[in-house]
């Protein structure tokens, strides 16, 4: 990973919150030369310090009324099982993220469902099917937060 300065964390923090800031504007904030700006958020993408910007849709407005989390335990933990069952979730419309986790459960699940019985199918047709699976906890989800500050610990 390559060494930040405070010029770099300070874009970093611009980007953070807007994504979508102009090079000029970000350049502004950050009290240095359009130019300079750019080469150095494109060396912080080339280096993978940044990884990814994407847009977030609010899955209710699609109909997705409903989010749970899967909480599943593995007969096996063999590798290629394991692969198998992520590489699986992973293509599914309706999974926001999956956790392979330590402690009593082995994977955790976060979808979105349309319904109580959309999620019922999703649970049966997509995930107690999977030959590695032996046992599905279902937490539906009344209300998520999240958090991007890991950058508040740097100075």
């Amino acid at each position: 990973m390559a060494e930040l300065d405070r010029t770099d964390v300070a874009l970093l923090r611009l980007l953070q919150k807007n994504v979508r800031s102009a090079n000029k504007e970000l350049a502004y904030a950050a009290g240095i030369a359009p130019s300079t700006c750019h080469e150095r958020v494109k060396r912080l993408w080339a280096s993978g310090t940044i990884k990814g910007a994407k847009l977030v849709i609010d899955p209710a407005v699609l109909g997705y009324d409903l989010e749970a989390l899967f909480m599943i335990e593995l007969a096996k933990h063999e590798r290629k099982e394991v692969d198998s069952l992520l590489d699986h979730v992973s293509t599914m419309i309706e999974v926001r993220s999956s956790f392979l986790i330590t402690g009593r459960y082995d994977l955790i699940v976060h979808v979105v469902a349309r319904n109580t019985e959309h999620l019922k199918n999703i649970a049966f047709d997509h995930i107690t099917c999977h030959p590695a699976v032996t046992r599905i906890e279902t937490s539906i989800v009344y209300d998520a937060r999240s958090q991007d500050n890991l950058l508040d610990d740097i100075s």
